[in-house]
């Protein structure tokens, strides 16, 4: 190669400083004193007098308290009244009783409690709900009409006079909450389903509003209100997503009450995040209370449930242990409602509260999970047949609404739980008859490596369970599910395998197939070589390729082939799979193909570590890469703008695809080798100029490679001349010669040029150096006023100065023609700028004369400043 210049940096050597190690570690260590502790033990329990009891005051007031040494003069109308009201008397018996002088001993379990509770709060391990959410909505969804009655109270006012006694204002806000049993009635009928979600979003928002204007009662309604919808099962394919609409509206109403009183204990101070009771002033105790009395009027077992569940985290603001005591009585409070699908959801969303505010408090949520499988006979009973007679819903489907709910409750019991408790609940679930629904909850919910030890277990119990309610193949895919998060023992791994593909195979649905097969894919990929999982391939060809399947399941089948490119990176190993191949083209909607061929490429170019001469992964390789490259070959992309009704189409996207392609398969051509079969891969470039004619990047790589090729040679062969080595190196100056001029961005043309002219030099091949330099020189005028650079139009004068004072420099070693004459490429250039259009009130051209003066100076020398070597 030309060398043009040669810089040699010299940088002053510099030594570290010399250093003292344990001389600086003796400096640095603290000095020690003497403390004097005087009667102070770490064990010794802390006693502090108080000479009042805690006062909480209205909001804007503050709570204090002082010592027996206070100098604070006492207040002369509360000493009066220190001791003579009897409710503040019964009110301070109340919390001394529940707040006692706790010894050393208590003190310490105490603390270790909380250590525990701390320990086993719920960490990124769990899904939360909100993750569950979309993906519940979208599942349950109707066309069937939907409708909402509320009773919102009658509209009569009952004003009371500033000096109403307490009793009185008591007796009005109850008489409001009986109200709500009384008053008009609002009914929206035939809604659809996106209706409904609006009105629910609505009543979201009214709750929102009447809560900032101070309506609190009125924001308690449209709770009870929203509450009692979750008893209303006539759409019964929809109450899942109802369920979670209305739980939406139950947190928020939860969150706004917790609020409120939190505001009320932070008039003097901010409360911890870890307060407890006694940190709470009585005004915030008293309008808790409040709340809690107002719903306990609720008439209604499920909205008197649901509401108290939501507000279930205000406990903390009444009693220490007032959590721990609502939430067992919560939970036997769901055994009064009849409906198991309403039982069962009220009780997905007891644990799912219980899990963001107690989930050390696992009894309860143990207890839920026993509960429902004593209730679960239910489902057979008469009641619910015959709902499902009356609405035409069949068992299978009616038995998925329970699927979010079970899940859920499941995952919360199992969450960190032992592997004692799992087994008890495995076993528990056995005394049912092995309920399949029951089964396939436990599967989804417990920890993979549980189910992974015992999965010949798990498989028996499939293989008892009655399949008219819910099909085994469901169950297998749930089982795959856990194999493929967590290994069983390998001795079982082959027979786990046949007893699933025995149940799979056999399913005639081709999207019920696809489903269970692409999940067992992974467990295959994972223990198996690649003859099981051509076995699995031809099976998935032989179901999906009647009547056309393949076109419904693209989803699936791209999965499919994910998670074998994501175990098997030997393309070898791959490509010699007898049904890999076939597989690929059932992929045939021209995007999804496209979308594939582009995870195959990338994870080539990944992975593969070696340059490659396979021709069976070259064949296949090209083929794919052919896919990619048709794909942008004069289409336009269509782009959907979702903000509008319309339909928009971007050329950038269009070059954005091509520009991503381009990368794909010049990640390839640079794979590729054939050592010293220099022959063989100029005609792989040959090729490959063909296929890919219509991406410039990919054009413009293959002319690099191919000038890299011609150096190669010339390496490998020692610089010698045999008639071989010059006729290929020329061969290759041809191939860039002829393709350089399809390339449309002139810079790239001029660039290329002198690239090549430079390579031709190197191996003194004369006259296809001068064909390049001419070709650059006759290219030069053609070169724009403006260029567009990164989207915008810029000068080119730049770019046009920075090739030219490159390109007299390489003018220097370039010999005369000998029958052109003296510097006749450099009197061309100058020529060519003194033609040029030049932008006004540019220097551009005195500096090409400037950059031409060194040339012609080294030019004039005896010995240039540097040659190439032979």
């Amino acid at each position: 190669s030309v060398v043009l210049f040669s810089h040699v940096l010299v940088l002053p050597c510099r030594h570290s400083r010399v250093r003292h190690y344990e001389a600086e570690l003796r400096s640095c260590r603290a000095a020690v004193a003497s403390v004097d502790f005087g009667d102070y033990h770490p064990l010794k329990p802390i006693t502090v007098l108080d000479s009042r009891s805690r006062r909480g005051g209205r909001k804007g007031s503050t709570s204090s308290s002082s010592s027996s040494s206070s100098s604070v003069a006492p207040d002369p109308l509360s000493s009066l009244l220190e001791g003579t009201d009897p409710l503040s008397l019964f009110a301070a018996a109340a919390e001394a009783a529940e707040a006692p002088a706790l010894p050393h001993s208590a003190s310490a379990m105490e603390l270790g409690r909380k250590r525990r509770e701390r320990e086993e709060e719920v960490g990124l391990d769990f899904e939360p709900w909100a993750a569950k959410r979309g993906e519940i909505l979208a599942r349950f969804t109707t066309t069937e009409k939907l409708s909402i009655n509320l009773f919102m109270g009658s509209d009569k006012s009952k004003a009371s006079s500033p000096s109403s006694a307490v009793s009185e204002k008591v007796r009005t806000r109850l008489e409001e909450l009986d109200d709500l049993e009384e008053g008009s009635q609002r009914e929206m009928m035939n809604l659809s389903q996106q209706d409904y979600v609006n009105r629910i979003e609505d009543l979201n928002q009214s709750l929102k509003e009447a809560w900032s204007s101070d309506q609190k009662v009125k924001a308690l309604k449209i709770v009870i209100q929203c509450s009692k919808l979750l008893s209303d099962t006539s759409v019964i394919q929809f109450y899942p997503s109802k369920f979670v609409l209305i739980t939406d509206i139950l947190d928020t109403f939860g969150q706004l009450v917790y609020d409120r009183i939190w505001s009320m204990c932070s008039d003097s101070h901010s409360l911890p995040d870890t307060f407890s009771v006694e940190d709470v002033n009585d005004t915030a105790k008293e309008t808790c209370l409040n709340w809690f009395f107002k719903i306990a009027s609720i008439r209604e077992l499920i909205p008197r449930l649901y509401v108290e569940a939501a507000i279930l985290k205000c406990n903390r603001f009444l009693n220490n242990s007032g959590i721990q005591e609502t939430v067992p009585r919560l939970t036997a409070m769901v055994r009064g409602i009849g409906d198991p699908l309403v039982a069962v959801y009220a009780r997905a969303y007891l644990c799912r509260v219980g899990m963001e505010v107690t989930p050390h408090l696992k009894d309860s949520l143990n207890k839920n999970f026993f509960d429902l499988l004593a209730s679960f006979r239910q489902i057979h009973g008469d009641a619910v047949q015959n709902q499902l007679v009356l609405q035409r819903v069949e068992v299978p489907v009616y038995l998925t609404l329970y699927s979010p709910a079970i899940h859920w409750i499941l995952q919360c019991v199992a969450y960190r739980a032992s592997d004692v408790l799992l087994t008890e609940m495995m076993e528990r679930c056995k005394k049912l008859g092995n309920n399949a629904l029951l089964l396939n909850s436990v599967m989804w919910a417990f920890r993979a490596e549980f189910v992974a030890a015992r999965a010949t277990d798990f498989i028996s119990m499939i293989k008892d369970c009655d399949e008219t309610g819910f099909p085994k193949h469901l169950l297998f895919g749930s089982l795959g599910r856990s194999l493929a998060c967590a290994d069983p023992p390998e001795s079982e791994r082959l027979p786990i395998l046949n007893e699933a593909w025995k149940v799979i195979t056999k399913v005639r649905n081709a999207q019920d197939y696809i489903t269970c097969a692409e999940i067992w894919v992974e467990f295959t990929c994972r223990h198996f070589t690649k003859r099981e999982v051509n076995t699995v391939l031809a099976d998935i060809i032989k179901h999906m390729t009647p009547d056309r399947a393949f076109e419904d399941a693209y989803t699936e089948l791209h999965s499919v082939m994910m998670k074998i490119l994501t175990y098997f990176h030997n393309f070898s190993v791959l490509f010699s799979m007898e049904k890999f191949l076939p597989f690929l083209d059932m992929f045939q909607k021209d995007s999804v193909r496209v979308e594939v061929c582009k995870s195959i490429m990338e994870v080539f170019i990944k992975h593969q570590q070696e340059s490659t001469r396979d021709p069976v992964i070259l064949n296949a390789l090209l083929h794919v890469c052919k896919t990619m490259h048709d794909s942008v070959k004069g289409h336009a992309v269509i782009m959907i703008d979702r903000t509008s009704s319309f339909l928009s189409f971007s050329a950038l996207t269009v070059e954005d695809e091509k520009r991503s392609v381009s990368l794909l398969i010049n990640g390839f051509i640079r794979m590729v080798s054939f050592g010293r079969d220099f022959e063989q891969q100029l005609s792989f470039c040959v090729e490959a100029r063909a296929t890919f004619c219509n991406l410039e990047p990919v054009i413009i790589q293959l002319i690099h490679t191919v000038n890299q090729l011609a150096i190669e040679t010339r390496r490998v062969m020692g610089g010698s001349h045999s008639r071989k080595t010059a006729a290929f190196v020329r061969a290759c100056a041809a191939y860039c010669f002829i393709t350089i001029p399809s390339i449309s961005n002139i810079f790239s043309r001029l660039h290329l040029y002198l690239l090549s002219g430079k390579v031709a030099l190197a191996n003194q091949c004369l006259s296809q150096a001068d064909a390049f330099m001419k070709a650059a020189v006759s290219v030069l005028p053609e070169v724009p006023r403006t260029i567009v650079v990164e989207g915008k139009q810029r000068s080119s004068e730049s770019f046009l100065l920075e090739f030219i004072s490159s390109f007299l420099s390489t003018l220097l070693v370039v010999p005369d023609h000998p029958e052109q004459g003296v510097l006749y490429l450099v009197r061309g250039l100058l020529n060519m700028v003194q033609d040029y259009t030049w932008e006004d009130s540019s220097d551009a051209k005195v500096r090409v004369y400037i950059s031409a003066l060194p040339l012609l100076a080294a030019m004039s020398q005896e010995s240039y400043l540097y040659t190439i070597l032979n």
